[in-house]
């Protein structure tokens, strides 16, 4: 029986919210960075440039780990196919946590360097996290929805980045913020110290929980640079780098991009709440996502369910941002152009991921050249277009790569480095022209983007057809 055959007779319900669960809980942690990048500018009176040190240190341990994981997997096989996904994932988990543990040295000693370093842990823990648990989402079920599954757990994730700002922003800007209101190093001590709790607490349910095993077991050990024979995986690598590094980007410079005095010219405390808008309309997208590219649902159910999803979620959003149903009515606009946006994609991953990278590109561009709320508009629609690209550039560029499969993914999440180094060359150009202009850097991102989608929606094509062909379908 084939692995696609055995996937669609299993019933892998329980191990999917496990891990979605993980999903939610580092997704909250990731969109912290958003929160601090301000925080520390402001205490430690750093340029643009140096606050995005933040990200560079966060996102530069990806591609430290994966090149590790990935150096090992070509001279001694794949690490996750000798110890096991379930292992990988604690030894993700543990490592976070311990990241996270470091930020109360950090803020006892008020060293920007001891933050960075912290940084730099907790990124190495969800680097393992990504290798293995976004593979993992991928072999719990058939292959042709693998990017229905991930958008839905990734769905989740976003859920997380859109409760960070508000409920993080709450507690490091107010809640542990000094009495006068000053900004201090001490008020990250007890939030991160939480955070590291509920990943151990979520590391003690993921060990109790029975999950699949899809070791390899007697076969040959992959060795070598096999996955580098695809190019459609090299393409996707550079995607995933343009993706990752032009999401990071906006989230990073929102909170400063409102504060402008020709955009909005709000507070840290207000342009939290909008800050939650970008990533909630990632979330929207999501559950949209994982609906839209379900195959076994008919156009109807799909498009009933989409409608419910989006209002759901839309109501769930409003409920936790501290703004009035009129500051967010303008996103209405957003969830019907998505949904036409997923309708022309025709439930294609490849296609729907062109279409979503030229609508940003769009976005972007109207976000450099307006002012006032037509700039805010434009800027915080980005993120409901961000939606499926994470698991749609994910699985397009592991898709057929068989036994090289662990090997790809670790290649694909080596380029969230681009978390890392697109920040950096926004926060420069900020510094030197403005943080308006500095959004020139994401659209060359989202044009990358919309590029490979287009060369999928080619070469996939072609290769599905040539395997038809042989099979005599």
């Amino acid at each position: 029986m084939s692995n696609d055959v055995k996937a669609k007779s299993r019933n892998y319900t329980v191990p999917l919210v496990t891990i979605t669960l993980l999903f939610f809980m580092w997704g909250f942690i990731t969109c912290m960075n958003d929160i601090l990048i301000p925080y520390l500018k402001q205490l430690f009176s750093l340029s643009f440039f140096e606050s995005m040190l933040v990200q560079f240190c966060f996102f530069g341990a990806y591609f430290i780990g994966s090149l590790i994981y990935f150096l090992i997997s070509t001279t001694q096989g794949d690490p996750i196919d000798k110890v096991g996904y379930k292992k990988g994932i604690l030894f993700g988990i543990f490592l976070a946590a311990l990241g996270c543990v470091l930020f109360y040295p950090a803020a006892s000693f008020a060293s920007y360097g001891l933050f960075l370093g912290a940084l730099f842990i907790l990124g190495l823990g969800f680097t393992v996290l990504q290798i293995t648990a976004n593979a993992y989402v991928s072999l719990l079920g058939p292959e042709d929805s693998a990017s229905s599954r991930l958008n839905m757990t990734q769905a989740f994730n976003a859920f997380g980045t859109t409760i960070a700002p508000v409920l993080g922003g709450h507690l490091i800007f107010e809640l542990f913020s000094a009495p006068d209101g000053s900004f201090s190093a001490a008020a990250t001590k007890i939030p991160y110290l939480i955070f590291a709790g509920i990943l151990l607490l979520v590391a003690l349910l993921i060990s109790r929980v029975k999950l699949p095993d899809f070791q390899v077991k007697g076969e040959e050990i992959v060795k070598g640079f096999g996955a580098l024979k695809h190019n459609h995986l090299i393409f996707g690598v550079v995607a995933m780098f343009c993706y990752v590094g032009g999401e990071v980007a906006v989230g990073s410079f929102i909170i400063s991009f409102l504060e402008q005095p020709q955009v909005m010219n709000l507070s840290e405390v207000v342009s939290k709440n909008y800050l939650s808008l970008y990533w909630g309309g990632a979330m929207i997208g999501r559950f949209l996502g994982a609906i839209s590219l379900n195959h076994s649902l008919s156009q109807g159910k799909k498009a009933l369910y989409m409608l419910g999803a989006a209002a759901a979620v839309f109501l769930v959003i409003f409920s936790i941002v501290d703004l009035t149903f009129a500051q967010i009515s303008f996103f209405l606009v957003f969830i019907a152009l998505n949904f036409v946006a997923f309708f022309i994609g025709k439930a294609a991953p490849a296609r729907t991921l062109s279409i979503f990278a030229a609508v940003n590109v769009v976005l972007l561009i109207s976000a450099m050249l307006n002012h006032g709320e037509m700039a805010m508009y434009s800027i915080l629609g980005i993120g409901i277009f961000n939606s499926i690209m994470f698991s749609n550039i994910y699985t397009l560029a592991i898709s057929g790569l068989g036994k090289y499969t662990s090997q790809g993914s670790s290649l694909v999440v080596m380029a969230i480095l681009g978390g890392a180094i697109v920040p950096i060359f926004q926060g420069y150009l900020a510094d030197v022209f403005g943080v308006q202009h500095s959004f020139i850097i994401p659209v060359f991102c989202y044009v990358v983007i919309l590029i490979f989608g287009a060369y999928c929606t080619k070469y996939l094509g072609h290769v599905k057809q040539d395997a038809d062909a042989k099979s005599g379908h």
